[in-house]
């Protein structure tokens, strides 16, 4: 690996058996989804939860803006901190160890009784909940090259259906027993899930793993990002699009709690459930990327992400409209979302947990500026205004990918057409 060639050391002969033994079943693989969707839900929890949250805290519209900030910056935290730690450590035990901290972070929201102790609870929340990007880099790393897309595609599934649950089992439960349900009950599966995950998931992959000390581990990742341009690349275009879809999911509540509509929290949540083709693109994503189309899906979401904006802007005046834009730009997001992953990826297999991690410190980012960009346009300038800026995020990650695949065939018609010695041969399209 680039800058850590001396420090990257193979297993033992004993740990590599014990790798290859592991079958990487399909019931393994829904458990990988299963925990994923768990842990990451809890990211997404409060989304139709802040209206409530607010009057019960007193507090104030901004401030209660910053529950889904703070919470995007704690796990924009976790990613560079945190995930990279599964390139050097037994990555079981760290997935047990973030699980049943995360459990004590959902106590401290659940109990809390002021919004300093929910704040700080929260960004606690979002610190933990990366262990997702664990488990996906943990899943990557026991799929066969041949096999990793549709694996990653998934596990990934699982990340969708588990951010559209959500918002669906927390209005749900809100409505029926009070927002602390939300996440008393969130605490009490993730507990279960720990315990299953440690008799389950193999202590050890079949991949290199490295010797870092910590603090080279954490330069190690900045250095990938120096030397690689195909990942400097996908972690722009994963901030643009979730800039996108936080700008959706972050204020959709706003307008769907006023007139003409009025719904309840249970109404909004459910919201999330149409956006299901979020899941089929994602399972469908892997396999395209298996048979070396990255760069033609990739094209083809971004552009549905930036059409889903027009039906979207008609939210107000017909439901139906609204959920023919969720539906595009759910299913766009995930589809770039895997692609952007599995080529990430393949490009160093022994880091993929500082690849996986670093790449989501971009979408970390991009869903905090989504976030709060979108709850103050609201409140400035109405849907409107919201919708032109998710429109804005879309079309310049089209503009992107535009761009870097004009760049690609220029450079490909120069050099011949030759590809790099070390990665498997796709689609020439690949880096846009």
């Amino acid at each position: 690996m680039p800058g850590t060639g001396k420090a990257v050391t193979r297993r033992s002969q004993a740990r590599s058996g014990e790798g290859a033994a592991f079958v990487l079943s399909r019931g393994v693989v829904v458990l990988f989804a299963a925990a994923c969707g768990a842990a990451v839900a809890n990211v997404y929890f409060s989304q139709p939860l802040l209206v409530t949250m607010g009057h019960d805290l007193a507090m104030s519209p901004a401030l209660v803006g910053s529950v889904v900030t703070l919470t995007q910056i704690g796990y924009g935290l976790g990613l560079f901190f945190l995930v990279p730690l599964g390139d050097v450590a037994d990555r079981r035990r760290l997935i047990a160890v973030q699980l049943l901290l995360l459990v004590v972070a959902l106590a401290v929201v659940a109990a809390a009784h002021t919004a300093a102790i929910l704040l700080a609870g929260m960004a606690a929340v979002g610190l933990l909940a990366v262990v997702t990007q664990t488990l996906v880099a943990f899943a990557a790393s026991l799929a066969t090259p041949a096999e990793r897309g549709r694996v990653v595609g998934l596990v990934t599934s699982g990340v969708v259906i588990g951010i559209l649950l959500a918002r669906t089992a927390s209005g749900l439960l809100a409505d029926l027993a009070g927002w602390r349900s939300v996440y008393l009950a969130s605490a009490a599966l993730t507990a279960l899930l720990a315990l299953v995950l440690c008799r389950v998931l193999p202590r050890h992959s079949g991949t290199e793993q490295t010797a870092l000390r910590y603090g080279q581990l954490l330069r190690s990742t900045i250095t990938l990002f120096a030397r690689e341009r195909l990942l400097r690349l996908r972690a722009l275009l994963g901030l643009l699009i979730f800039s996108a879809f936080s700008t959706l999911w972050s204020s959709i509540a706003l307008p769907l709690s006023e007139a003409p509509y009025f719904l309840s929290h249970g109404a909004i949540g459910a919201l999330g459930l149409i956006g299901v083709a979020g899941a089929l693109a994602a399972t469908m994503a892997g396999r395209l990327n298996d048979r070396g189309l990255s760069g033609r899906t990739t094209g083809i979401g971004l552009a549905l992400l930036a059409a889903s904006w027009l039906p979207l802007a008609f939210t107000r005046s017909s439901l139906w409209a609204l959920f023919v834009g969720v539906i595009l730009l759910d299913l766009a997001v995930q589809a770039v979302h895997v692609t952007n992953q599995t080529l990430i990826y393949a490009l160093h297999p022994d880091a993929g947990s500082r690849l996986i991690g670093g790449y989501m410190v971009f979408y970390s980012t991009g869903s905090a500026t989504g976030a709060i960009a979108a709850t103050f346009l609201y409140t400035l300038a109405g849907w409107g205004a919201v919708c032109a800026l998710g429109a804005a995020f879309s079309c310049l990650g089209l503009a992107l990918w535009a761009f870097a695949q004009h760049n690609t065939r220029d450079a490909a018609a120069v050099c011949g057409g030759r590809q790099r010695p070390d990665r498997r041969p796709t689609d020439p399209n690949e880096t846009a």
